[in-house]
Parts: C-alpha cells; structure tokens; sequence
C-alpha cells in the first residue's frame, strides 16, 4: 500500500467504525456464535432489511470481522470479540460509538482545537456524566464498556502491585468493580469496597468471583470529589484522565483526608509517551478532550498532580497492559 493509499484509509476509517457499531448493536456476533446463518435468516430474525443487511456483512467480511460460505455468514475470530458473552467484549464499546452524541462530539473535534472547550458540552449543554445519568440506556452501554475494558486489564494491575502489607482498598470511580475483585482474587487478606455513584456502583461482586473474594466484597455510593470511605489503599483506574487538572487535584485530595497512615493511592492509568503505546495514548488523549473533558498525562504531569495534594510520587510500575501503575504517598 502506497503513502496516498495509507492515508486514504486513515480518512475513511470512520466507515468501518460505523459498520462494526451497527453490527454490535443488532448483536449480529451473537446471532453468529452457533455457526453460520444466511441472510434471509438473519434479516428475518432481527427485522431489518435483507439486501441493506447483506451489503454491511460483505463489507465487514472483506475487512475480516465475518466470513461468507455459499451465501452464509460466520463468526471469524475478530467477529467474536464483537459477542456479548466473550470475556471483555468490545461490544460495548462498539455500541457506545453508536450513540448520536458520540458522533456529533468528534464531528465537533474542531471546535475543541479552536477554542479549548469540550466538545460535547458544547454541543448537548451539559457534560457526558449529566448526559448519561439522564439517558439510562447509554449509561448502561457506558458501564458495560467499563466492566469490559476493566476485565480486559484487571489480571496484569493485580498481578504487578504487592498489596501484601494492605488490608483495606476502596476502587474509587469503580463502576461495577472488575478490577477491585481481581485484587481481592489475588491477595487473600485484603477486604474491597467499590465506590461509585449510586447509579453506576456494582452492588455485588462480579459474576464469577469466588466465594471468598464475594465475602470480604462491598460496594458504597457517593461522590468522589467531596469524600470517599477510609482505607490504606485507593485504586483509581482510568478516572483522572477524565478531568481536568483541578478537578483531579480535588479527587487525589479526597483521597488523601481519608487515607490511613502509611497507605497509598494508586493511579493506574495510560501515560503519554509510553514506548509501544504512543499512538493508542494520544489518540485516548484527543477522546478525553472530546467527550468528559479531560486528558491523558506524562508521568511528570502526574506527579505534579500528586504534589498539588499533598502527596508524593514515590514509583511507576508498569503493568503487562497498557497501563501503569503510579504509587503516591
């Protein structure tokens, strides 16, 4: 592929990525997972026009996600990820990208670069939190993208943390917990509490924990930017990359009041600049900037936020995933 080809589908990319939410949301991987299914099946099945539904499965097949055999379709092993039922599915993220505010905030990236502001506030009249607490639906898609994205991360931040000298860690901005309960999995002397806001926080261990990591398993609702419960250890996995540098100030402050002595608060997130993650970082980076409003950071841009409350950036640990591991004290 020459240069003019490369960048010709850097353009266009967007078809693809409107082609694969529109398959996530007729959960058309799902409908795939016992084998293949013509289309006159399928489009009887989800209700949705035969020849428009063909058009969309060649073009998915020519790009790999499905594969067609004397006029039917299947799964191929990226059109699995897309099933709802696989192991950190990108489904939910997929269907996210759906939402008509989504779209309209990145067609409003240049409004960001001009002025600086948020692209989606500017567009809906309040942030993407007021958005999705008021759109129930979305919210839910939103938390099923974090549950999975967590899932996906979960097992490589708890494998390269020692949490030996712990005993109490709050995962703050949580969600439904996935990280939390691969921590309590691997350090059986730790008790968890997942904090989140009331409608968002997971009430109960996530589906598959043990019975162990389900007792020593709680949940608490509030906001993070006044309080969170006591602990000797905090978690706070992709949450400050959401805001700006004094709302961050006042989450790390919170955390810092309720903090015992001699505990820690642990920031995992993506750092910019990260060898063999530049791309995937900058490109989260222009996200944050287009839908909460936040940033993704240097190592160097987090320790001054860590400074700003009263804390100290004692290392960096970094994980088999893309993200790592920023211990404060």
């Amino acid at each position: 592929m020459g240069a003019r080809d490369e960048l010709q589908a850097m353009v266009t990319g967007f078809r693809l990525s409107a082609a694969l939410s529109v398959a996530a949301e007729l959960a058309i991987s799902d409908l795939l997972s016992d084998g293949p299914r013509t289309i006159d099946d399928l489009a009887t099945e989800l209700k949705v026009d035969g020849d428009s539904l063909l058009r969309l499965l060649r073009a998915l097949s020519a790009v790999g996600v499905y594969a067609e055999f004397d006029g039917s379709y299947t799964n191929t092993s990226l059109g699995e990820g897309l099933r709802s039922d696989v192991p950190a599915s990108l489904r939910p993220l997929a269907r996210l990208s759906q939402d008509p505010t989504v779209w309209a905030a990145w067609g409003h990236l240049l409004h960001s670069v001009r002025t600086g502001e948020n692209a989606f506030k500017a567009l809906q009249g309040v942030d993407v939190w007021e958005h999705r607490e008021a759109h129930p639906e979305q919210n839910q898609i939103f938390n099923d993208n974090m549950a999975a994205l967590s899932s996906a991360v979960a097992g490589g931040v708890a494998a390269a943390y020692d949490f030996g000298e712990l005993s109490t860690v709050v995962d703050v901005g949580g969600g439904q917990g996935a990280l939390l309960a691969a921590v309590l999995a691997k350090n059986p002397q730790l008790a968890g509490i997942v904090f989140d806001q009331e409608h968002v926080v997971g009430h109960t261990a996530p589906i598959g924990s043990s019975d162990s990591v389900a007792e020593r398993w709680s949940f608490a609702s509030g906001n993070f930017f006044d309080s969170v419960p006591a602990a000797d250890a905090y978690l706070l996995k992709s949450i400050l990359h959401d805001w700006p540098d004094e709302e961050c100030v006042t989450i790390l402050r919170a955390c810092r009041k309720s903090l015992a002595p001699g505990g820690v608060v642990l920031v995992v997130e993506g750092l910019l600049g990260l060898p063999g993650h530049e791309a995937e970082a900058a490109f989260s980076d222009l996200n944050m900037m287009t839908l909460p409003g936040g940033r993704e950071r240097t190592e160097p841009q987090y320790a001054a936020l860590f400074a700003a409350a009263d804390l100290e950036l004692t290392r960096v640990i970094h994980t088999r995933t893309r993200l790592s591991i920023l211990e404060a004290r």
